[in-house]
């Protein structure tokens, strides 16, 4: 029986005239584009001109908010307080909302992106905030969540929809938070071993860790990072192997 499976990656991270991804070939492969909303990467043109490619392709569309810091794409850690947390989600949020409904489109989903996201998964508190303030935006948002963390305790809390997510390109730790990228292993290079992982996962039904931890967890979708040179060899190759495995690849259903 065909299991769909919803593929997503991180998209619109260029700024200005710097690109970074090949965001018009990954949305040939691809479901689901979470797009950059200008505070980690990428810009208002940016983001009108990714939105269109997608909604094109037939991929739902989501914000990916950030912390404020370009010159570390989102990926060092920035201590705010709710307030300034529930401010930034909702500045983020409301841009992207706004080129979405100036194209006859709405938003699908909704996922913290970098050290914002790392964070939150381990403190139940901030990922609270960060989801009421999108949810007070946007109702009917699916919350990305990584399971077994507090973005899924959060988001269970509120009563939210969510879509469980795992990582062809990334490993875990044994408590199932993705291994510092400053450590080594952290990062799948290699297409065929990204593939053959996620096909391991969806079999088994959880992720193992590097310490040889096995986590049972649900998997509704598999992000591929857009910004990596493998980037598109390794979204090829993992949508290749899913579809000969029997996978439908598609968005989450509302």
């Amino acid at each position: 029986m065909t299991q769909s499976i919803d593929l997503n990656a991180d998209m619109g991270e260029g700024f200005g005239p710097w690109a970074m991804g090949d965001d018009d070939a990954l949305l040939k492969i691809v479901s689901s584009a979470n797009i950059a909303c200008g505070f980690h990467a990428g810009d208002p043109v940016t983001m009108g001109r990714t939105m269109d490619m997608a909604l094109t392709a037939g991929v739902a569309i989501g914000a990916h908010p950030g912390f404020a810091d370009l010159q570390g794409f989102g990926r060092r850690r920035l201590t705010l307080s709710s307030t300034e947390l529930t401010h930034m989600i909702q500045y983020q949020l409301g841009a992207a909302m706004a080129l979405a409904t100036a194209r006859g489109a709405r938003l699908a989903h909704f996922k913290l992106h970098g050290a914002l996201s790392n964070m939150a998964c381990e403190d139940l508190d901030m990922a609270a905030t960060c989801y009421r303030a999108a949810l007070a935006v946007q109702p009917d948002l699916c919350l990305v969540v990584m399971p077994q963390t507090a973005l899924a305790q959060a988001a269970a809390d509120l009563g939210a929809a969510t879509a469980s997510e795992v990582f062809a390109d990334r490993t875990y730790n044994d408590e199932g938070t993705l291994t510092d990228r400053r450590q080594p292993g952290a990062m799948i290079h290699d297409p065929a071993t990204a593939a053959t992982r996620i096909l391991d996962m969806l079999r088994d039904g959880g992720i193992t860790s590097t310490g040889g931890r096995f986590l049972r967890v649900p998997i509704d979708t598999v992000c591929v990072h857009g910004d990596g040179p493998e980037a598109l060899a390794i979204a090829a190759t993992l949508a290749r192997s899913l579809t000969d495995a029997g996978h439908a690849i598609r968005a989450p259903s509302r």
